[in-house]
């Protein structure tokens, strides 16, 4: 009785020749799996490498979700901060106005015409450029203008009226003529 089971068994009539070769398969098979978890590798059936695909591709936008959140989270932290100087700043370097101001200011916050009722010196002064008229809570205060370039660049918003000092062109006919001081508009 020489030969192998399999060849016995294809003999005696007991098994078919497609049976023969699909039990060499899955021989051939666990052998090769066998071969692979020694060496470390291991065959992976397509679910679930699906499956392990589909979790780090999960994992990889809850990362991208979570650094954006981090962004926004800094984002909010910084517009708060600047927020907050810019706050400090107004209330800082605010100038006192008279209760009952002799002279009105006239200026433009936004599309409408406001005014405020200043003294003489802090008329001259918004006049030149020296101050500045800025919002806060609801009201309008008066700050220098350096404290208002400042406030400019963080948040531009807040500063209402300023008014930009003007080179005087040398070719000017009317550089000469000083606008008159009562001249209101």
């Amino acid at each position: 009785m020489a030969g192998s089971l399999q060849d016995q068994l294809l003999k005696a009539g007991l098994a078919n020749k497609q049976q023969a070769n699909k039990a060499k398969a899955e021989k051939r098979k666990q052998t090769k799996q066998a071969k692979a978890v020694k060496k470390g590798e291991v065959f992976k059936d397509p679910e679930q490498l699906e499956r392990e695909q589909a979790i780090a591709k999960a994992k990889e936008e809850k990362l991208q979700r979570d650094r954006e959140l981090n962004r926004q989270r800094e984002d909010e932290l910084t517009r708060r901060s600047i927020d907050a100087s810019c706050v400090q700043m107004l209330m800082q370097n605010s100038i006192s106005m008279p209760h009952e101001g002799e002279v009105e200011y006239n200026f433009v916050d936004g599309t409408t015409i406001k005014k405020l009722y200043v003294n003489k010196t802090l008329q001259e002064q918004l006049a030149k450029g020296n101050l500045a008229i800025a919002a806060s809570k609801g009201s309008y205060i008066l700050i220098p203008a350096g404290v208002a370039e400042k406030i400019s660049e963080r948040r531009p918003e807040l500063i209402i009226s300023r008014q930009k000092v003007e080179e005087i062109d040398p070719d000017d006919p009317y550089a000469d003529y000083q606008i008159p001081d009562d001249l209101m508009w």
